[in-house]
């Protein structure tokens, strides 16, 4: 890789991703970047060699970093400069590195009802906008006002709502982007109400979700018409280990449409057993399954 611009943040070298992610697995970051904030990013983007591949990573909840590694900059946007949350009458404003379900938080101390669902989406603002997130009925678009970001050359972009062409777990804004902050607006409430429903949909979460393993949320995104978790679970795959390179890795128990990593799986038996549900299921009943985690990098 050519050399890198200086910067005031974190610039670390073959640093492992692994630890970095909800499944616990994966190669390498070339060079791991954890700017200082928005304007250390920006000017490292722009002195950054274009041919240099960039890729953006939050806190690891819904990603498969593939066991060769990651080519080029890894970023993550994490520290206070990327986190905070403010209210101001009906909007709050989050950074992109936020936590979801802080932002829901946030949002039934200021009274605002509409963020309660951000309580039972395990990633941040940034993965958020960046594909349309959404549970038990809402999704971002139903909230977002605007959003800002910068792009691969290191330019701010804004965008309004309309500008994200948002669909079903899909955005029309050039992937590059990487989101800094965004601007939702909610429905004025009592803080108690929306604390109560934030409370419930986070119950309801611990009691369907295996979020105490090491997992990586929705795998597949529900093909139109379908449940995915149903589709897995008819299809026999329901704890199941599936075995590539390492100790296997299998659908949840508790909700088959959730892989974990019971122990010492590998990234390719993490991702071999996503595929190979998706071939059995498409060869059963010939529905396909999408993907909805996001898999990154180089094969191991």
């Amino acid at each position: 890789m050519t050399a890198l611009p200086e910067a005031r943040g974190k610039l670390l070298l073959n640093e492992p991703l692994g630890p970095f992610t909800w499944f616990r697995v994966g190669g390498n970051a070339d060079a791991l970047f954890i700017p200082a904030d928005a304007d250390d990013l920006a000017d490292f983007l722009k002195a950054l060699d274009p041919a240099v591949p960039v890729t953006v990573l939050g806190v690891g909840s819904n990603v498969i970093v593939r066991d060769g590694g990651v080519e080029g900059v890894v970023i993550r946007l994490a520290g206070r400069p990327f986190a905070g949350i403010t209210t101001d009458g009906d909007t709050i404003t989050a950074g992109a590195g936020a936590l979801d379900s802080m932002v829901a938080k946030a949002s039934a101390k200021a009274g605002l009802s509409g963020l309660e669902f951000y309580a039972g989406i395990p990633g941040t603002i940034g993965g958020a906008l960046t594909m349309n997130a959404g549970c038990y009925g809402a999704e971002t678009k139903d909230i977002l006002v605007s959003a800002w970001g910068l792009t691969r050359a290191g330019e701010r972009v804004d965008y309004a709502l309309a500008d994200f062409g948002y669909t079903y777990r899909h955005s029309e804004a050039p992937a590059d982007i990487i989101w800094i902050e965004a601007t939702y607006r909610g429905t004025p409430d009592d803080p108690e109400a929306v604390a109560a429903r934030i409370a419930e949909i986070t119950s309801r979460r611990e009691q369907t979700q295996p979020i105490r393993d090491k997992t990586g949320g929705s795998t597949f995104k529900n093909p139109p018409g379908h449940s995915s978790w149903k589709l897995v679970d008819e299809a026999g795959w329901r704890g199941k280990l599936f075995t590539a390179t390492g100790g296997g890795a299998m659908f949840s128990e508790l909700h088959s449409n959730f892989m974990i990593n019971p122990g010492e799986a590998t990234a390719a038996d993490i991702e071999g057993l996503g595929d190979a549900v998706r071939a059995d299921v498409r060869a059963k009943t010939g529905v396909q399954l999408d993907w909805e985690i996001k898999r990154i990098g180089r094969a191991g």
